[in-house]
């Protein structure tokens, strides 16, 4: 089912040689070869809009086989790992003014429990420990060697 409003759930996947998330000094999260996500949650995203967009980033064939054929396996298929990072600055509207306007956005007690299913809903998909995951609500730092690059935005609106 589609929210009442529309508003989808965000993903921006990064095919990464590897990434890391660091708080106040200290890595927090890193992993090798595989996936960095930064994951946006709205105002009206549901349990569907999490499984479509847990489903995707795992099954996305975004490497090539042993033949070299490209867009042929994905991550799981490859044992490569997968770092999730919440970022609700996906919702910015920029529409009016300079300051940017986050009201799409859950809000941030709704969005953590919201997050947190969604963390365990890829490791329970996966593998725990092949998913590493940010800080929620802290200011991170993000490094990653970007794969290609290959970079893929998608929105659970997709799944209608």
């Amino acid at each position: 089912t589609q929210s009442t409003w529309g508003i989808p759930m965000k993903a921006v996947i990064q095919r990464v040689l590897s990434a890391s998330v660091t708080v106040d000094g200290e890595i927090v999260s890193s992993i090798g070869k595989g996936l960095l996500v930064l994951i946006g949650v709205s105002r009206d995203d549901t349990e569907a809009d999490a499984q479509f967009i847990c489903r995707k980033l795992l099954n996305l064939r975004l490497w090539p086989n042993a033949e070299d054929k490209p867009w042929a396996t994905n991550v799981t298929q490859n044992n490569f790992e997968v770092l999730l990072v919440s970022q609700f600055t996906l919702y910015a509207l920029t529409n009016k003014g300079t300051k940017p306007d986050f009201h799409l956005a859950m809000s941030p007690d709704s969005a953590r429990d919201f997050y947190d299913r969604f963390v365990q809903m890829v490791k329970a998909k996966y593998s725990a420990d092949k998913v590493g995951n940010g800080m929620f609500g802290a200011m991170m730092k993000v490094d990653l060697c970007n794969d290609g690059p290959v970079t893929i935005l998608l929105d659970s609106n997709e799944k209608s």
